[in-house]
Parts: C-alpha cells; structure tokens; sequence
C-alpha cells in the first residue's frame, strides 16, 4: 500500500534518483528550475509516496511572487516511479499538497503542467495571463488554481522566486569533518601495519 507523508531529509537522494529517471538532466534547464534554485521548499509542503519502505513519487511547493508582489505557491516537480504510473499515485500528491496549501492559508498555486491533467484539480490557465515565466514557456501551460477566490486578481508581470535561501553549507566544519576522516584513517592504516 502506498502512503502519502511529509518528506524528511533523509529522503533526499531517492527523491533526486527520482526525478533524475522521471526527467532526466533536461529538468535542470528547465524555467521552473530558475524559480527553485537555490531556495527551501514551502514548509510542510514537500510530500513523498512510499511503497514497501521505497520513495515511489514526489511533489514539492515553492514560494515565489506572482507579478509584482503577489504571493503564491509554485508546484513542481511532480514525479512518479514508472511502475506506479496509472495507479492513482500522483493524483494523490497533487490533491494532499492542495489540502496541505489550503489549510495553511495559501491563496494560489501555480504550475507549468499540462491542463488536460492538472484541470481534474481545477488548475486553469484563465487567469494566468498576465503572468510570465522567467524564461521561455508555453502560455497554455502556465496553470493556476485559486485556493482563495480572487487571490489572483490583478496579478500580472513576473513569477519571481521568494521562498527562504538555502542554508550555505560551513566550509570550516566540512574542511576540519574531512580533516577528522583522514586522521581517523591514518590511524586505522598504522593499526593494520603495526
């Protein structure tokens, strides 16, 4: 059975090995790339789906701005382990990580996506128009779904990236842990010799 629960830092690397096979190096060059880089997921709103103790799909939630200051929530990546395709799993995702953005007082989510399958959950290009993408896009796929009526009156201009930075990692503590690693192994190789 598959179970849908908030994504922990340990399941960092299956949730790349993930996205790696769903989409291959090409999704680094994507435009929603440019809105993710280098920020924190929503908080609370990356979801994972387990089967059998194995990371089997994937959805995250963005801060970013739509237009001048208007927040809103960018969906994406959504993947799904190819054998759990058609199985319901990533409509599952979608509609927890709806629920979750909901309850937490969002007003609008944004995706790039196909309307034939992200209109089931109401997304619509309707009121998209006046937005763009930083990069190039396809009008038509610039998808919204309205949490809040009217929480995307009036946007228009850029989607512009505002979730919280990355922490930086401390070369200091990385630099001094891997100096800590060469000494604890030098003294492995002397015990060995000895």
């Amino acid at each position: 059975m598959v179970n849908i629960r908030e994504e922990k830092a340990s399941d960092a690397a299956a949730r790349e090995a993930l996205l790696d096979a769903a989409y291959g190096p090409a999704r680094f060059a994507k435009t929603s790339e440019r809105l993710r880089e280098g920020r924190e997921p929503a908080r609370g709103l990356s979801l994972v789906a387990v089967d059998c103790g194995q990371i089997v799909g994937t959805v995250r939630l963005w801060h970013v701005t739509a237009g001048a200051a208007q927040p809103a929530l960018l969906l994406g990546p959504l993947a799904v382990h190819p054998d759990h395709r058609c199985r319901g799993v990533g409509s599952a995702l979608v509609c927890r990580a709806i629920a979750r953005a909901r309850l937490a007082g969002h007003g609008v989510i944004l995706l790039i996506g196909d309307a034939a399958y992200y209109g089931r959950f109401g997304f619509t290009a309707g009121q998209t128009g006046g937005l763009r993408m930083p990069g190039r896009f396809e009008s038509a796929r610039l998808l919204a779904l309205e949490l809040r009526p009217g929480a995307l009156r009036g946007a228009c201009g850029l989607i512009g990236a505002s979730g919280e930075p990355q922490p930086k990692p401390d070369l200091n503590a990385l630099i001094a842990a891997k100096g800590v690693g060469r000494r604890a192994h030098a003294r492995k190789l002397e015990k060995r010799a000895a």
